[in-house]
């Protein structure tokens, strides 16, 4: 059986506790918390990990650029202290938006800064004593005598979220994986993602076997089948909408699904409520589209659609759509990925 992981996207930390607990039980592989401008990726891993003892533990993604790198070395050293070696630190560039409104930072050449990033980051973990110097074109690093006691390893494995080519390729040039993204096609995954991780594993002369391609997959369970069909295409509306990926959507042949929905976007606006503009998003997602991007429908449907990403993956993560969904649905949807995906 693929190895399995979950991404944990509802608001609630105990929330996320109780599906990771359900997660472990059921013999999943990895567990991910999520980051965004009002949540904290390791408060929410550390939450996760006291509550469990075995299932891997990833950040999924936090922002590469909203912290310092000693921050972030910190934290992850921190997580993984405290998991007892089960951290994935999964870590993604964000938008120029993100950065520059959220975090006040400057965006510029992200891919190389992201993969000096991983470097840093090593070369942090490795500096078990003494002084630590880094020059980098990005960062520049000097503490005079560093110590680290209680450090549980010294490579914690790190994956860059990628969306282009050249972020695909920086990954697998500098990380020891992939975090893909839920808009991925997956004729994008076969025609530009492992063909970029192939040519990033050649220019770093690495072999196929320590690198992890993973990516967010779009999943929607109920017994109702429609119910599930029309929140997965609200989550891929909602990304749709998003210019970073006209690559992604034009290259499989859905430009016209794309300038619909962006369409029906325009028209949502507080004073007129967002139920309409969001049906009408949904409502420009066509069976193939949603075929493409996600897996959506009754259980069974559900297990017989991921297997379609099999020879394509390594490590799915498992996503539950919450644009326009009920938070009790997004939590009910979050027990059903384990109940049908799991081991017991």
């Amino acid at each position: 059986m693929q190895r399995r992981s979950i991404l944990l996207v509802m608001d609630s930390i105990a929330q996320m506790v109780e599906v990771t607990r359900l997660a472990e039980a059921g013999g999943f592989d990895l567990a991910w918390s999520w980051e965004f401008f009002n949540k904290n990726a390791f408060v929410r891993l550390a939450a996760m990990a006291a509550a469990t003892s075995r299932i891997g533990l990833g950040t999924g993604i936090a922002y590469a650029f909203g912290r310092s790198p000693l921050l972030t070395a910190s934290a992850a050293a921190d997580l993984d202290e405290l998991s007892g070696g089960r951290l994935l630190l999964g870590l993604g560039t964000g938008t120029r938006r993100m950065n520059e409104d959220w975090y006040g930072m400057p965006f510029e050449h992200p891919a190389p800064k992201a993969g000096e990033l991983c470097r840093l980051l090593r070369h942090i973990w490795a500096s078990a004593s003494g002084p630590m110097r880094f020059e980098g074109r990005f960062y520049k690093l000097s503490v005079p005598q560093y110590t680290r006691p209680g450090q549980t390893r010294e490579r914690i494995p790190i994956l860059l979220a990628g969306v282009n080519p050249l972020m695909v390729r920086t990954a697998a040039e500098a990380a020891d994986g992939l975090v893909g993204h839920p808009i991925y096609p997956r004729s994008y995954i076969r025609d530009y993602v492992r063909p970029a991780v192939e040519d990033g594993l050649r220019r770093a002369e690495r072999p196929r076997e320590e690198f992890t391609l993973a990516s967010c997959v779009i999943v929607a369970i109920s017994r109702d089948r429609e119910q599930a069909r029309r929140e997965a295409r609200q989550q891929v509306a909602f990304y749709s909408t998003v210019k970073t990926y006209d690559l992604l959507l034009d290259s499989a042949g859905f430009t016209r699904e794309k300038d619909a929905i962006r369409a029906a976007f325009r028209t949502l606006s507080p004073s007129s409520g967002a139920g309409q503009a969001i049906e009408a998003m949904a409502a420009a997602v066509s069976d193939e589209m949603l075929a493409a991007t996600a897996v959506a429908g009754t259980p069974d449907e559900c297990r017989a659609q991921l297997a379609a990403y099999d020879d394509l993956l390594d490590l799915p993560m498992l996503y539950t759509p919450t644009f326009g969904v009920d938070p009790d649905r997004v939590l009910e949807n979050h027990r059903l990925i384990v109940e049908t995906f799991g081991t017991t």
